[in-house]
């Protein structure tokens, strides 16, 4: 027979409950604000703005992917369509044929400078101002602890 769940407790139910609610409303609160401000989706963003911080405006995709926690393969759509937009180039990585580099145009530039004290803003409002710097930190450190367990987990499905 196999081994009893792990139940939650009342107390650990209410703050999984919480922060469910919170992964799912965020992300849509922030995607609205930049489809409406800039036409780009929280990703967009994220992509851009990643390049943005590069040296030379320019990553290897698979770095980027990475950075951002993404597959490689949800990226390289993401990046077809700024491409697309005009919003960053893909070319051979001059270092490495073998791999793809993506670069952030002007416009690209433009446009993540333009969106960007928007998303400041709506990041301030929805999570940010109203919190103590404890808080913060330790919003900061639940996150990081999320994300740490995360990355040290078997693959999905083998648990």
């Amino acid at each position: 027979m196999p081994d009893e769940p792990r139940w939650l407790t009342d107390h650990e139910r209410d703050a999984w409950l919480a922060l469910a609610k919170l992964m799912f409303n965020l992300p849509s609160a922030l995607d609205a604000q930049l489809l409406r401000d800039n036409h780009l989706t929280l990703f967009d963003y994220f992509v851009l703005s990643g390049l943005s911080m590069a040296p030379g405006r320019t990553m290897r995709l698979s770095d980027l992917a990475s950075h951002l926690s993404c597959s490689l393969s949800r990226l390289s759509n993401v990046v077809k369509r700024l491409e697309q937009r005009g919003l960053l180039r893909r070319t051979p990585d001059p270092e490495s044929p073998r791999y793809t580099v993506a670069s952030l145009t002007d416009a690209g530039w433009d446009l993540v400078v333009a969106a960007a004290p928007g998303h400041v803003a709506a990041v301030r409002d929805y999570v940010i101002d109203g919190l103590t710097a404890s808080q913060i930190d330790v919003l900061r450190e639940v996150a990081c602890h999320v994300t740490r367990k995360i990355s040290e987990a078997p693959e999905a499905g083998t648990r």
